[in-house]
């Protein structure tokens, strides 16, 4: 990807720009995500179903949208792949999405969606905008359909940037293993269990996912936003997740462009500076309105003639 074609003073691109070259130096077997060579602010995206899932193997294409504000404001997401987790080509509730931008932190990148994304694949849907509750032996059928062929999705440069990637993901995705019939009869995890589940399995996650850029969550677990809360325990879970990735992130730093502590510390600096000369100016000028004043009251020609 030739980056003089974009404007490198757009702090936007510059970071997107970056997230590129992370995800091209250091790529993951669960997913794969690149942007548009016309349109940086596009992605597309294939993640690999969760393990131990009615996921598991399938491959489940995506397009992410980011704003310009990006990483100030949240991109949007909308899976292109059938799950029957999520509705196809609608955008998805989730708090990393912008449906919630009070919950976005510019410290999240593409990569962390993509692993929160997985992680909540498996969980119940408590009635969020864009998801679906199909029984597990149809989600089954679907993961095995999706190594089929991609989506078909857009312009031919969408399509072509789609057809690699899962070409990608083939190379990397073991086949989709048969469904027994005790994980066809399995109840799936309840509201509080679900959560559960899934915030250690993004916790887990981000503690492997060791990165330069560092795509980790700070003092936030991420989560799906229900549109309806019936169960109070979950907030229980969330505690108990959110002080683990607190510690998680005090060990490690955030990106390196949102470097605000450090523009505080050359700013005081400057005010001191600022303070020392206008100091120095009062005292210069005071001096020469006492040798005016001694000059003109006569002093000034005693101390002459005395000397």
């Amino acid at each position: 990807m030739a980056e003089d074609k974009y404007n490198l003073k757009n702090p936007a691109v510059k970071r997107i720009l970056q997230e590129v070259k992370e995800m091209q130096s250091n790529p993951s077997d669960d997913f794969m995500s690149l942007p548009l060579e016309e349109n940086i602010f596009e992605w597309q995206f294939a993640i690999r179903g969760p393990r131990d899932s009615e996921f598991e193997g399938g491959i489940y294409h995506g397009r992410i949208q980011l704003p310009a504000e990006y990483p100030f404001k949240p991109p949007s997401f909308m899976l292109l792949t059938p799950n029957g987790r999520f509705e196809t080509q609608t955008k998805i509730c989730l708090s990393i999405s912008n449906h919630h931008p009070e919950h976005w932190q510019p410290s999240w990148s593409v990569r962390t969606a993509l692993v929160a994304l997985i992680a909540f694949m498996p969980t119940s849907p408590n009635s969020a905008l864009g998801s679906l509750d199909y029984k597990k032996e149809e989600r089954h059928a679907l993961a095995i359909k999706s190594h089929e062929a991609a989506p078909k999705f857009g312009t031919p440069e969408r399509q072509k940037l789609i057809d690699e990637i899962h070409e990608y993901m083939l190379s990397k995705a073991p086949s989709v293993p048969q469904l027994s019939p005790s994980e066809a009869s399995e109840e799936r995890p309840t509201n509080s269990d679900g959560e559960a589940q899934a915030n250690q399995l993004y916790t887990i996650t981000m503690v492997a996912e060791t990165r330069p850029l560092n795509p980790t969550v700070h003092n936030r677990a991420v989560e799906e936003e229900p549109l309806t809360q019936t169960n109070a325990n979950p907030r229980n879970a969330e505690m108990r997740t959110r002080e683990a990735v607190r510690e998680i992130s005090a060990r490690e730093p955030s990106h390196q462009p949102l470097q605000r502590p450090e523009m505080r510390v050359q700013r005081s600096a400057d005010d001191r500076l600022f303070t020392w000369a206008a100091v120095g100016l009062t005292i210069a000028i005071l001096i020469l309105l006492f040798k005016k004043f001694m000059k003109s009251s006569g002093h000034g020609a005693v101390l002459m003639g005395g000397s």
